[in-house]
């Protein structure tokens, strides 16, 4: 089964869709503009404090407000600060007040009412390890847990570890080469200090550091092994891929390839029109005949499971529920990542009456969600028989992307 990530335009949107053999497991659209902010950081200026919830306002722009946490964000890098120390000087606790310009990157997009979240803990993520300010710890990915592995990548990142940043090994990083992994580190240490000397002497609201497009981001965030190939039919995204791959990824650029077609575009030849359309519909069916519902709201998302046509003339009710619910588990897995839910998720399985069934049911729930490159946990099934999961927002969801 070939593993293939289809990035292409269709009027003036990018579309990146990842394909497991013939089913499309995750897509992501965005503007051919690219307007989008998550990851950029800016020297923004302390519009207002609010005491009674523990934040500021941040202007990162003329008039765009952004919200801050005070209380999670304990080192501020005011440019008040005349000169950063390439020294191994200690972190230091910092009050900011209103006027205080500083240096935040945005960590949440805005959703609806809600402003966009920055925060002064920055992140300078490439396809190995990911650098954090504020965070001196040296941590490595859940994903991997073959104990040697992760003790050798641990030591790796240690030595470069310092008093005022940390570092994450990403998933990517597992098995790889020494070498590799400390010329990205230094790349990110050499990124960072560039900020730190010159952001704080730039002017108001300016852009320090603009992440990359999201199709990019798309290819450095994808398991490498696990993608056979890189396929586009537009030729400036074919250069900014294949540029990025040669300064960042040469081990993949043989992964990249231009399809040619004219008869045949990429989105008519995987489908994705269609495809699409189904992943933003608010009913699925499940083979057995049963259904998901899915609704997201702005608080939560909820997920119905229903029986449907599963039941008609059963006489072993509570084993073909169970049987339903099974499939549903592997559905609803599938149908988060591709439409890139987030935050609370609640489930409404059918009701199983045996304790046996209701663990089974969340043993394979669990090994689908683990499957999620995105950190998705399940929580619990509460007394009512709903099931809690969570997932780390990363980018807004589908159908507000579409």
């Amino acid at each position: 089964m070939e593993n293939k990530l289809i990035i292409t335009k269709q009027n003036d949107k990018i579309i990146s869709a990842f394909f497991e053999g013939k089913d499309m497991v995750q897509i992501s659209l965005n503007s051919s503009d690219e307007t989008g902010i998550l990851g950029n950081i800016y020297l923004g200026k302390v519009k207002n404090i609010v005491k009674n919830i523990n934040a500021a306002f941040v202007e990162i722009a003329d008039g765009r407000m952004c919200y801050y946490s005070l209380e999670e964000n304990k080192y501020p890098i005011m440019s008040s600060v005349a000169e950063y120390q390439d020294a191994d000087s200690k972190l230091t606790e910092t009050k900011v007040k209103t006027g205080d310009e500083l240096i935040v990157q945005v960590t949440k997009e805005d959703v609806k009412t809600k402003a966009p979240v920055v925060s002064s803990n920055l992140n300078f993520t490439g396809k190995y390890v990911a650098l954090t300010y504020g965070k001196t710890t040296i941590g490595v990915s859940a994903k991997i847990t073959d104990e040697k592995e992760r003790q050798r990548l641990k030591e790796i990142a240690k030595k470069y570890g310092r008093r005022d940043y940390g570092f994450i090994v990403r998933t990517n990083a597992a098995y790889m080469s020494k070498e590799k992994i400390e010329n990205e580190i230094i790349k990110l240490i050499e990124a960072y200090e560039q900020i730190r000397k010159y952001g704080i002497h730039k002017s108001r609201f300016s852009l320090l550091y603009k992440t990359p497009p999201s199709y990019i981001c798309d290819i450095r965030d994808g398991y490498a092994e696990n993608v056979d190939e890189f396929i586009t039919d537009d030729l400036e995204l074919y250069e900014n891929m294949k540029e990025y791959l040669i300064q960042s990824q040469a081990e993949d650029l043989d992964k990249l390839r231009f399809y040619e077609d004219k008869l045949l575009s990429l989105i008519n030849l995987y489908g994705i029109t269609h495809k699409l359309s189904d992943a933003l519909r608010q009913m699925v069916w499940l083979k057995s005949g049963g259904t998901l519902v899915i609704q997201p709201t702005e608080a939560l998302t909820v997920i119905d499971v229903n029986t449907g046509k599963a039941v008609n003339g059963k006489k072993q009710v509570q084993e073909t529920f169970l049987k339903v619910n099974l499939e549903a588990a592997k559905e609803i897995a599938k149908q988060i990542r591709l439409r890139n839910l987030s935050g609370i998720i609640i489930i409404d399985f059918i009701d199983l009456e045996l304790k046996k069934d209701q663990d089974l049911l969340m043993a394979e729930l669990e090994s689908y969600l683990k499957k999620d490159p995105i950190k998705t946990t399940l929580v619990d099934m509460t007394a009512l028989g709903l099931v809690e999961v969570t997932r780390k927002k990363v980018r807004k969801p589908l159908h507000e992307q579409v």
